[in-house]
């Protein structure tokens, strides 16, 4: 099969005068322009030419967007260093379509008081603005059930005061969370992107007497339970910050006036295909990356391939090697350093389609290092400041690097890094036991987080690890 495979690539390549194409795409990944507007133009290059680039599409006439990755990774493979350009995410769906689920409660209103600085609407309207024009959007209101809204999207956007203009839709006394993940699970169509806007305090009805810990247990499994059901779903849940201005419901006690901050959520729930594109198409790159959040994680994320290259010259090395060219990574004729006998070498990663805050990314708690020596590992996020004549190349594209050391003592070594398929810290510590009163943690956790998306997260946990690269050593 792999002869085949090869037999197949080598007939794209030089049969049907592929010349021009195969120029074309060297230039985009020489010069690093790997967005959907420079893979729209490769695209038009071969529809326009289908007699020079007919094997290229489909028995149909359209492009063959699994053909056209094969030939562009072939020719990214050539290079030095190898380039790679994931195209696939644009094989989907042209255009995604957004429904918008706003829940309506009594624990919600108070996020968008006229004296508030209004970051729930604010982080609503950017959302459905960070679609394209022309985008099909749907609003709803959810709490006992999901209702449409009932006026249009611009009037949405410049409603000052959203919950008194819904006031009367549903039953604001409780939120049905089974009702409204299944209904938007089984609502979704290809291309579709599914938001909850929430603050994702489980409250049912019919509570009286029920202990926390029984509800917990509840919530847990219910999200478990639902999630499980519908496979190839991937999740973002993004945690932002709101001014708070009015009543609070706590689950067990007598309502109070609360005026300071409080965490609400975006969840956001595609087919993992679909929110594989929004993480690389540049045309939604704000729905996954706004500055205002304060927090995020990505269910449902198995291991990915993480680009990776050796930098030669870095200020961190100690010690000597040489970098062999071909698959993996391999150092060749390593020697430690003369006075330490430390061999000491660094790799620029690309972490950004991982979705990862910085906070996870260069915490090296979160990593497993396996080797022979005893290697360590230290990582940092690159910025501008590193770039160099001598480096440049290594660095573009690249968003971290990661330094290993070790003690040069064996002839051969296998260092292996993996990043840890874990619920992060942030849910933890954005969860409460209480919600009774305004003081301790009040303002910066949610009563039962930690149990809602741990129920999530058991449902769709993925691989054990987010990335793995292994990296030989030969002295």
């Amino acid at each position: 099969m792999l002869l085949m495979a090869w037999v197949l690539m080598a007939g794209l390549m030089s049969c049907g005068g592929h010349g021009h194409l195969e120029k074309a795409v060297r230039g985009i990944l020489v010069s690093g322009d790997t967005t959907r507007a420079a893979y729209d133009s490769l695209c038009a290059l071969v529809t326009d030419n289908p007699g020079k680039y007919g094997d290229l599409l489909t028995p149909e006439g359209t492009l063959d967007h699994k053909k056209m990755y094969d030939f562009i990774e072939q020719i990214g493979s050539q290079l030095r260093p190898p380039v790679h350009w994931d195209t696939r995410p644009y094989g989907g769906v042209e255009n995604l379509s957004l429904t918008v689920y706003f829940e309506r409660s009594g624990s919600m209103v108070p996020y968008d008081s006229r004296g508030g600085g209004g970051q729930l609407k604010k982080a609503v309207n950017d959302l459905i603005n960070h679609f394209p024009a022309g985008s099909k959007v749907d609003i709803n209101i959810v709490n006992d059930g999901i209702y449409p809204y009932q006026h249009t999207v611009d009037e949405f956007l410049k409603d000052r005061d959203i919950y008194q203009s819904t006031a009367g839709v549903g039953n604001a006394s409780y939120t049905d969370f089974q009702l409204i993940f299944n209904k938007i699970l089984e609502a979704q169509r290809p291309g579709n992107v599914s938001v909850l806007v929430s603050d994702l305090i489980y409250s049912p009805q019919d509570t009286h007497g029920v202990s926390l810990d029984k509800i917990f247990n509840e919530e847990n499994s219910l999200a478990t339970r639902v999630f499980a059901k519908y496979k190839g779903k991937s999740v973002v849940v993004q945690q932002f910050m709101g001014d708070y201005n009015g009543k609070y419901y706590p689950y067990n006690g007598v309502p109070f006036e609360y005026s300071g901050k409080r965490p609400f959520y975006l969840v956001i729930i595609a087919d993992t295909d679909v929110m594989d594109q929004l993480a690389s198409d540049k045309r939604y790159s704000g729905v996954l990356d706004t500055r205002a959040v304060s927090n995020s994680y990505r269910f449902n994320q198995g291991t990915a391939t993480v680009d990776c290259r050796v930098l030669p010259e870095w200020k961190d090395n100690a010690g000597r090697f040489r970098v062999k060219h071909g698959d993996g990574i391999v150092l060749t004729k390593c020697d430690g350093d003369r006075q330490t006998g430390k061999l000491c070498f660094t790799l620029a990663a690309n972490l950004g389609s991982l979705l990862k805050d910085d906070a996870l990314l260069t915490n090296a708690a979160n990593y497993d290092v396996s080797s022979i020596d005893g290697y360590t590992l230290a990582i940092q996020p690159i910025d501008q400041s590193m770039v160099t004549a001598n480096n440049k190349e290594y660095l573009q594209g690249m968003t971290h690097v990661l330094t290993l050391t070790g003690d040069l003592k064996s002839p051969r070594d296998e260092v292996r890094i993996s990043l840890r398929n874990e619920l992060p810290a942030w849910v933890r510590q954005s969860s409460s036991t209480s919600d009774t009163s305004t003081g301790g943690s009040f303002a910066t956790t949610t009563l039962g987080l930690e149990q809602l998306l741990g129920g999530m997260f058991d449902a769709m946990k993925g691989g054990n690890s987010f990335f793995d690269v292994t990296i030989q050593l030969q002295r």
